[in-house]
């Protein structure tokens, strides 16, 4: 759809014109979907008017809505698209409450339309329970054959009303994304409540403090366009020789040094990470190159944090917050496609707090189990809870309340949207969410359900630590906190999944899941042998039985000193023990 409206626009020649022109990165080609939001200008000329169209587009996918939350703090309004054949997902609900809280313009468009499978009758009637529109205000439009796109431009034109903004007040101007060029430095984008932007002023960035010098400022085309001055209401970048990622903040104000706002743009909030998982270089060398390599993606990516850990199984790394599974997987893709940056990620898990009997009043915040302190001094521990919403087709209701109680979840409310489509509420614990969920969500509704969530807060729980110890060695890396009814059975799993991966050495290795001392599950990977009693043709059995017991001495003396190498499929086999 962004697509169509770049065409009719005149923004992108047919010459330049390719799939998903705006999402430049290539696992957002390969998978379709967008990860980065991209800003781009339009102009274009209405009814003998000409008029300037800012338009941001933005990822769908629940992971990725702080990039959501950022750009509708820029905008006027907003294109709720909602696909014909598959109807409202969970994910375009939590996005247009978004929207909403914002009191942006709502234009709903029903995209698609070109399908065989396209239901526009009972989709639009979705469409106007959500949102008490009129359903006549619902534009039916195709991104693949372009049907629709000019009642788009005209409801945008005609809807969404124009950026106020006095041009005389002081520069007021929010940041809402940032990139890094490797010959420019940082380059922040922007969107100027009041005031006017002109190359060469003095800026200050309010919350930073830091000062710098307007070098280029300029538009958002398919490049970046330089211009002497930017005006109130618009977006555009601004250059100025940032070489440090911690300097530029997204949703940091920009203001001038001669003339300073008194207080900063509100209606920005931090990124809350969801999902804590450790990154480590494959050789410990290369920590400093991945620094660098985690900056410079964050600066891509803010919603991405991370901080310096140890570990004693892998060495020196970061332990990194994401705000779900699909982020963890794309940031892993993007250091190692981006910048050549082979890593190991350990299994991910939540944050929990842990009350001690000394000051129950004070909580710890446990970001690794391996930070877990000591069981017989902690009062109790608490993990946090999260409200769920699967949208489904009524027939596979049944197949995902059973995966959500598996998961300790609770039903808390069921609503048919439709004959054939129910909204199902659960609370269920954050962490169990981080193995497997998603994926086996997917295949008990065959890929029709749409799944979102949101935290209500922390609850107490019954959870323990589980170790794994290969031959006798405690992995840091592998220990999860459990809750005390699962550990026998993920003990179990665990240890058959990582018999199956870590390679045989000369010795035999014993992999083993323990709760403190006790341990609770056990599998043995056999030692390689040599044949040595190939040459022995009869004769006594002591003569064997010398040359075995040999061997075994040797095998035991190997065992002592042996080094067991895991594989890094082995971090990430818990996540899929059920395949």
């Amino acid at each position: 759809m962004a697509d169509r409206l770049l065409q009719k626009t005149g923004t992108i020649s047919d010459r330049d014109m390719q799939a998903q022109a705006l999402d430049d990165m290539d696992i957002e080609r390969e998978r379709g979907i967008t990860i980065k939001s991209h800003a781009i200008q339009m102009n274009f000329n209405y009814e003998g008017e000409d008029y300037i169209l800012n338009l941001i587009d933005t990822p769908g996918h629940v992971d990725f809505s702080y990039e959501v939350s950022r750009s509708i703090a820029a905008c006027e309004g907003a294109l709720l698209i909602v696909d014909a054949a598959q109807g409202i997902e969970a994910q375009t609900i939590s996005n247009l409450y978004l929207a909403l809280e914002h009191d942006l313009e709502i234009i709903p468009i029903l995209n698609k339309m070109d399908l065989p499978g396209a239901m526009p009758e009972e989709v639009t009637d979705q469409i106007v329970d959500l949102i008490g529109c009129d359903p006549s205000e619902v534009i039916p439009a195709s991104g693949k054959t372009g049907l629709g796109v000019d009642a788009i431009l005209d409801a945008v034109i005609n809807r969404i009303p124009a950026p106020s903004g006095d041009e005389n007040a002081p520069l007021e101007a929010m940041i809402f994304d940032s990139v890094f060029n490797p010959f420019r430095g940082i380059i922040a984008y922007y969107r100027i409540k009041n005031g006017v932007l002109r190359k060469g002023d003095k800026i200050k960035f309010f919350n930073t403090g830091k000062s710098y010098s307007a070098e280029e400022v300029g538009i958002l085309k398919m490049d970046l366009i330089p211009k002497t001055e930017v005006r109130a209401g618009d977006v555009g970048y601004i250059i100025s020789g940032i070489k440090k990622a911690a300097e530029v903040k997204v949703g940091d104000t920009i203001t001038t040094l001669e003339n300073p706002v008194t207080e900063a743009i509100q209606g920005f909030e931090d990124v809350k990470p969801m999902v804590f998982s450790g990154i480590y270089p494959v050789d410990t060398e290369d920590y400093e190159e991945l620094r660098y390599s985690m900056e410079k993606l964050q600066l891509n990516d803010s919603s991405l944090v991370f901080e310096p850990e140890s570990s004693a199984a892998l060495g020196f790394g970061f332990r990194c917050g994401f705000l779900g599974m699909l982020h963890m997987e794309i940031i892993q893709e993007r250091l190692e496609r981006e910048f050549n940056m082979v890593v190991i990620t350990t299994v991910p898990n939540v944050s929990y707090k842990a009350y001690m009997r000394k000051n129950p009043e004070q909580a710890l915040i446990v970001n690794n189990p391996s930070e877990l302190p000591d069981p017989s001094g902690m009062e109790m521990i608490e993990e946090p809870y999260i409200k769920a919403q699967v949208i489904t087709k009524s027939e596979y209701v049944g197949q995902i309340m059973n995966l959500c109680i598996d998961k300790r979840g609770e039903l808390t409310n069921q609503v048919y949207l439709t004959q054939d489509r129910v909204e199902l509420s659960f609370e269920m614990p954050m962490g169990e969410i981080v193995f497997d969920f998603y994926d086996r969500l997917k295949s008990v509704s065959r890929g029709y359900a749409s799944f979102d969530y949101h935290p209500v807060g922390y609850k107490k729980s019954d959870l323990i630590k589980m170790d794994l110890l290969l031959n006798g060695e405690q992995v840091d890396a592998l220990s999860a906190l459990v809750h005390r009814s699962n550990a026998y059975d993920l003990g179990k799993r665990i240890c058959l999944k990582l018999k199956e991966l870590i390679p045989r050495q000369q010795f035999e290795i014993p992999i083993q899941a323990a709760i403190g001392a006790k341990v609770i599950a056990r599998e043995t990977i056999k030692a390689l042998r040599k044949d040595v009693t190939a040459k022995c043709y009869g004769g006594d059995i002591s003569r064997k039985r010398k040359l075995l017991e040999k061997q075994k001495a040797g095998k035991k003396r190997m065992r002592q000193v042996g080094k067991v190498e895991i594989p890094q499929e082995a971090f990430m086999a818990v996540l899929k023990l059920n395949d």
